[in-house]
């Protein structure tokens, strides 16, 4: 957080020594005060030219260019409704009051915007061979292939970031030196990354065993190769509202039988259905996982996250399916990378 306090001045202030606060601050706006700190009005580099303009000078006070009836948010006001409030008015910086007028912060747009930081840990499983998109991964590991601009892991790190998820593990087997040369510690993005080393090929969970440390939350595991624009926190908070022992993300698939399919009592026929269209909902391939859901995979062997879910189901243990109704596409098809690299600027920018 600023320091908002340096970007208090007094209605005698002179507009030079305003201009310069304004400029050596980051929230491009003075708040103008009494001695009890009680709001006058604010002081923005407009509001000085536009003085100009009407012939002030850089000595005359800031009382003469200022605006004196700014709009101001609550104590009472929430975060996303001062956020609303400043997008509406197109505000980059906007004045907190408590009940007698006083300033008791100043609100940014982009500390606003910045999202809150979630321990949570996140688990990208990058240890796969990649053989279906031969030859492109006979020299580089599927996850470190370009849609876009950059790598699709790079993608998929970004959208967690986003949303403030900062703790990461990448699961690694094949080409694993690429992987790390590349991600390295994180530090470039602002975020942690350690590495689990998959000495022999362990599925889609059984690499969780090698986790050096038990998470004391909720955490995500998510395939390397998959675009996507699911909302992080909706999934977590809906896997958290449930209690859920584990939610796995579904996509539904339609496909359509090319025949009239006839309907069948015994040897009746009671009826013909043409050409219907049949809609079952596929494993997308991100799950959220409690901690205790480890304590079910076999340390060190080969485990695929279906036959976890299967487990956790047998055990009676409440799970959860997350439908995604966001852009979401596997590219582990030659097929579905060219369609990427297709879409990939109009649904991520």
């Amino acid at each position: 957080m600023l320091n908002w306090e340096k970007i208090l001045v007094t209605p005698t202030t002179i507009i030079l020594k305003a201009l310069e606060i304004i400029d050596s601050g980051a929230k491009q706006i003075g708040i103008v005060v009494d001695d009890k700190r009680r709001l006058l009005g604010t002081i923005t580099d407009g509001d000085i030219r536009r003085g100009l303009l009407k012939g002030k000078t850089l000595n005359d006070p800031i009382e003469s260019v200022m605006n004196p009836f700014p709009i101001v948010a609550s104590v009472y006001d929430t975060k996303e409704n001062i956020l609303q409030l400043m997008k509406f008015k197109q505000l980059r910086a906007i004045p907190v009051l408590d009940e007698d007028g006083c300033v008791i912060q100043v609100e940014t747009l982009e500390e606003l915007m910045q999202p809150d930081k979630r321990d949570n840990i996140v688990v990208l499983m990058a240890g796969g061979l990649g053989s279906r998109l031969r030859p492109l991964t006979d020299d580089c590991p599927k996850p470190l292939l370009k849609v876009g601009e950059r790598p699709v892991l790079e993608t998929i790190l970004m959208n967690f970031i986003e949303y403030g998820f900062y703790r990461f593990y990448i699961s690694v087997n094949y080409k694993a030196e690429m992987i790390r040369d590349y991600f390295r510690d994180g530090s470039r993005w602002g975020v942690q990354i350690s590495y689990i080393e998959e000495n022999k090929r362990l599925g889609t969970a059984g690499a969780l065993s090698l986790l050096p440390l038990r998470p004391t939350k909720p955490f995500f595991v998510i395939n390397g190769d998959l675009l996507t624009n699911i909302n992080f926190e909706q999934l977590l908070d809906f896997h958290n509202s449930y209690q859920s022992k584990g939610t796995m993300c579904v996509r539904e698939f339609t496909q359509q039988v090319p025949y009239g399919v006839a309907l069948l009592d015994r040897q009746k026929l009671i009826g013909i259905e043409e050409k219907p269209i049949q809609k079952y909902f596929v494993n997308a391939g991100i799950y959220l996982l409690d901690p205790a859901t480890l304590d079910y995979i076999p340390k060190n062997e080969y485990y695929d996250m279906p036959t976890l879910f299967d487990n956790l189901i047998k055990q009676k243990l409440y799970t959860t399916a997350f439908p995604i109704r966001e852009y979401w596409l596997d590219i582990g098809r030659l097929s579905d990378f060219e369609r990427a690299n297709m879409e990939f600027a109009e649904v991520f920018g």
